[in-house]
């Protein structure tokens, strides 16, 4: 399960840090600021469960190449933004879809690395931690990073978000508990989360919502 999980932090890592860029460099932050936003959005959501899982110090600070994966995308959507100027302002109205995209695979991704964290920190026989820790891990980051740029937390106003990182995370569970090969317990739960996200933007599904103005 090592391997999945490794490839799985690596492909949240980068899918994430290309969506904190893009929302910060939409935000107009300078260099630093894409960084950091880019790499808070990567391993926040790791940082915040472990933090809850007792693991000191936190994974990212012991194995920090995904923290310096997270800083170098980070850089080339930056170098890419502000030398493709033209070309980057063209797709900008696509900026939105595109950001997506690489949302929902780090949403998939760190559903089930946090999960499996949770399952192979001793709670594998408590499914409520394992499906919580999955979740938070999944959406931690995105809302440090929506915090940051001053804007409500994605997960809170739109569309299906922390819903499909749950369901994701449920069925990880439930295949970890089965004797189901590795790579379908991991391929599962991703294709379920990304299935959801996708579906979820281009059908504007959304959580009911009171409007008190009407």
């Amino acid at each position: 399960m090592t391997d999945f999980m490794s490839i799985m932090e690596i492909v949240g890592t980068i899918a994430f840090a290309v969506s904190g860029a893009l929302v910060a460099i939409g935000a107009n932050l300078d260099l630093f600021g894409v960084v950091f936003v880019a790499s808070i959005t990567a391993v926040g959501g790791g940082i915040l469960r472990d933090m809850l899982l007792g693991i000191h110090p936190p994974f990212i600070f012991v194995n920090y190449h995904l923290c310096l994966l997270a800083i170098l995308v980070a850089i080339v959507v930056f170098v890419i933004a502000r030398f493709k100027r033209k070309e980057f302002e063209q797709f900008r109205h696509k900026m939105e879809s595109i950001n997506n995209i690489f949302d929902a695979f780090g949403l998939a991704a760190f559903t089930v690395t946090g999960s499996e964290v949770a399952y192979s920190a001793g709670y594998g026989e408590n499914g409520f931690i394992v499906v919580t820790i999955g979740m938070l891990t999944a959406v931690g980051g995105g809302i440090f990073r929506d915090i940051i740029t001053n804007t409500t937390p994605y997960v809170f106003k739109k569309h299906i978000y922390a819903i499909a990182s749950i369901l994701g995370s449920i069925l990880y569970y439930v295949c970890r508990n089965t004797s189901m090969a590795e790579g379908w317990t991991v391929a599962l739960p991703v294709a379920l989360v990304v299935g959801i996200r996708l579906l979820a933007t281009k059908y504007h599904w959304s959580l009911p919502k009171i409007h008190i103005e009407e």
